[in-house]
């Protein structure tokens, strides 16, 4: 019989034990097509919940499934460690990204397999792989000893690739069921591929649609050109006032709030940057954004504006020449601290209304899914427990670093919880999260597993 607090060597040898039917149910999970953002992927997500809430369930955790406007929320407990023990929140997600391009794609998305020690498949790492091992880890431990050390909460939903539109006024309803000492939000990633990393907060994110009509269909460019007003040329123009040549964002009050660092936060955050490794990997120097700006601030202190994708027109195999009906563009920029999404979005929307043509209208639409920027307690009990586990784990000591992407509910579930929070997790630049190929590596699959055992252990001590 395993004790409570289980040490490193015992949580190895149970890693052993439960690992081949472990990544079995892992492949498993990651077969479901949980695209929350995909209207014909509905029933996907929701058999992903199902199936996820079962596997829960049977193996010892107390289950709710919320019914949200959108997808469904799983909550999971397990809260007999006893009141002298704190009681830890974890959040996760189980929607993924759309696959396309699916042709750049060298295996199916939704076929996971497993070659030279990464497995591929959409979800491997963001937020499928993260999710399992916590969850694989807690429940493992739970069957070997019958308790856990600390009360445990696990909030595991399916929005969170389209901003949590659902999941705000659903938590408002359930303020007493999240409330927690602590908030865990495993879904980021590591310095380097040798350097695990505990983060210190996250960057808020807008979205927008950006949209020009022209006439009711396409025009032959032939017939029409010259004459015909192209959507598309005016596009492009309105687009490339956004930023300038250094990459400073022109939008009035675009960089107004902005939180620097605490003096505190300054003598522990790693802001370096290594633009070699970097170039290496992506094939490209890390030359976006403000230039004047080193890439380690512009990466965790500074807001941005990016174009992420363009359409109109034929972009087809061959060539047809028309003058497009219709272009439109989708942008997104990640905040931080202090900066209101919804005003940003808004001061976007104003300013690409303004530089719009003579007699064109432009249509932009803010999405409703926002996220708030959030920075935590450097000097937190989490805070500790995972620098401690991860040091253990990995044999060095973690960094403390901020986080470039966004997880959008992250503010409002800190806030609601009421507890310090961190954001933990061993994800990689280059698993390609939200591109073709993701993967996740099975070493640190183990890993994760064995940082969540020892940090639960850690802080029940601290």
């Amino acid at each position: 019989m395993y004790s409570i607090m289980l040490e490193l060597q015992e949580l190895e040898k149970l890693y052993d034990q439960v690992k081949d039917q472990g990544l079995k149910d892992f492949k498993k999970f990651l077969e479901f097509k949980s695209i929350s953002s995909d209207l014909d992927h509905i029933k996907d997500v929701k058999a992903c919940a199902n199936w996820l809430a079962d596997y829960l369930q049977k193996r010892g955790l107390h289950i709710d499934m919320w019914d949200t406007d959108g997808h469904p929320v799983i909550f999971a407990t397990h809260l007999k460690a006893g009141p002298d023990k704190p009681t830890l929140l974890l959040y996760h997600h189980y929607d993924v990204q759309p696959v396309v391009p699916l042709e750049e794609w060298e295996n199916p998305p939704f076929k996971p397999e497993i070659h030279d020690g990464q497995i591929y498949a959409r979800g491997a790492q963001d937020n499928k792989g993260q999710c399992f091992y916590t969850i694989l880890a807690i429940t493992s431990i739970l069957e070997k000893t019958g308790s856990l050390p600390v009360n445990l909460k696990i909030l595991i939903e399916g929005e969170e690739e389209i901003g949590s539109p659902s999941l705000p006024a659903w938590l408002e309803k359930k303020r007493d069921e999240v409330k927690a000492d602590y908030l865990a939000i495993v879904d980021v990633g590591m310095k380097n591929r040798t350097t695990p990393a505990v983060t210190l907060g996250a960057r808020g994110i807008v979205t927008m649609d950006v949209i020009i009509d022209g006439t009711n269909s396409d025009l032959h460019s032939g017939t029409h050109g010259g004459i015909a007003f192209n959507p598309l040329h005016a596009l492009v123009q309105v687009l490339g006032k956004l930023r300038d040549e250094n990459g400073v964002v022109q939008v009035p009050g675009f960089y107004d709030n902005i939180t620097e660092l605490t003096e505190e936060e300054k003598k522990v955050v790693s802001l370096s940057f290594d633009e070699q490794d970097y170039h290496e990997t992506f094939g490209q120097k890390p030359t976006g954004g403000e230039r004047h700006i080193s890439p380690g601030k512009r990466l965790g202190l500074r807001p941005t504006l990016e174009i992420n994708g363009l359409n109109g027109g034929f972009t087809g195999m061959g060539f047809k020449t028309v003058i497009p009906a219709r272009a439109t563009a989708k942008l997104s920029c990640r905040l931080v601290p202090d900066q209101n999404p919804k005003k940003v979005g808004q001061s976007i929307a104003d300013f690409i209304q303004s530089h719009a043509p003579d007699g064109i209208d432009i249509n932009v639409h803010v999405h409703p899914g926002t996220g708030i920027a959030l920075r935590t307690n450097v000097n937190s009990k989490i805070v500790k427990a995972f620098s401690q586990a991860y040091q253990e784990v990995f044999d060095i000591p973690a960094e403390y670093i901020l986080e470039g992407g966004s997880i959008p509910i992250s503010a409002t579930l800190s806030e609601m919880c009421g507890g310090d929070t961190v954001f933990v997790g061993l994800g990689l630049a280059d698993d390609q999260i939200h591109a073709p190929n993701e993967h996740f590596g099975v070493r640190r699959f183990k890993k994760g597993f064995l940082s969540i055992g020892r940090a639960l252990s850690i802080l029940s001590q601290l």
